[in-house]
């Protein structure tokens, strides 16, 4: 006999207990990723003096804009916000059409040395040169302290990206490119006109990681630059970060020894509406904010490239 299916209907209560602990739970994930961006934001528009005097943590005590004043009429800020900004473009758009490329050229069965690319790819994945390798590398090619060891170094994506790519090429329909070869079209013609078209949201998703990961990096701005022309808005926001420490450990430890040193000390790290703490923290914020302004735009080509991604790969 054959065995009858039950079709448990969800009780009524049970979804909307379900629901309640589900909104609960995302308003907890949204106010612990949001509160910290919003902590730095009013301290940094609070007064010097009122942040001596502790923390604000709604709204800030006494309103002014003299640490944002500050931090954006310092001509090195604006220098970093343009190396940052302008690398962050260039390699968004040149390793996401580089990999895309590339990935295109690895999702073709016909392509000679197949196997041994993925081979390839597969170990660099999992093992590098190191620092010192890659480091000797960037000097013989003249990068060093130079923009371009910004960009070129970064133009290709990693194995991972073309792994990704090569399952949404894969996924589209092998008839279109039979029709275009019969038409006369060339794999280039191929790429950019049928490929890349189908591809906007998993181009869209690995574009937003890639320019993250650019906007935020300070490792190379740390082994492969020595010129303050050259360093980023990540590395000028720890040196304020450190250059504050410093000076709160050396009025630390001036005010164990002679108070009379101690009062100058405290007067350099600022009174009145600026000191060294909100100068930090408006230096933080402004890191921040065009990838926070940014994402919103991306996010409906984020979730659904991701999506595919993962369910083709």
């Amino acid at each position: 006999m054959r065995a009858k299916k039950t079709n448990k209907s969800v009780k009524p209560y049970e979804k909307g207990a379900f629901n309640i602990f589900n909104t609960i739970g995302m308003c907890i994930i949204m106010l612990v990723t949001i509160y910290p961006m919003w902590y730095a934001l009013i301290n940094s528009l609070n007064s010097g003096d009122a942040l001596t005097k502790g923390y604000s943590f709604f709204l800030p005590e006494k309103f002014t804009l003299a640490s944002w004043k500050l931090v954006l009429g310092d001509a090195e800020i604006i220098n970093a916000l343009w190396i940052t900004g302008s690398r962050t473009i260039i390699v968004t758009i040149g390793s996401t059409l580089i990999t895309a490329m590339f990935a295109y050229g690895f999702s073709r069965q016909y392509l000679y040395g197949r196997k041994f690319f993925a081979g390839l790819g597969f170990v660099s994945m999992y093992f590098s040169g190191g620092t010192i390798a890659t480091f000797i590398l960037v000097n013989w090619l003249k990068l060093y302290n130079t923009y371009w060891v910004y960009i070129i170094p970064a133009l290709f994506g990693g194995f991972y990206n073309v792994i990704i790519y090569n399952a949404n090429f894969k996924a589209i329909p092998e008839s279109l490119f039979e029709s275009a070869k019969i038409d006369g079209a060339s794999e280039f013609k191929i790429f950019f006109s049928i490929v890349l078209p189908l591809s906007k949201p998993v181009l869209a998703a690995l574009g937003v990681f890639t320019a993250c990961g650019v906007w935020n990096d300070y490792g190379t701005t740390l082994f492969y630059t020595q010129s303050s022309s050259l360093q980023t808005l990540a590395n000028y926001t720890l040196k304020l970060i450190k250059s504050s420490q410093a000076v709160e450990q050396l009025a630390a430890t001036v005010m164990q020894s002679n108070q009379s040193v101690s009062a100058l000390v405290n007067s350099s790290m600022g009174s009145g509406e600026t000191t060294s703490k909100t100068v930090e923290l408006a230096a933080m914020v402004l890191t921040t904010i065009p990838v926070v302004v940014a994402y919103p735009f991306v996010q409906k080509f984020f979730t659904k490239g991701v999506m595919v991604g993962s369910v083709k790969g």
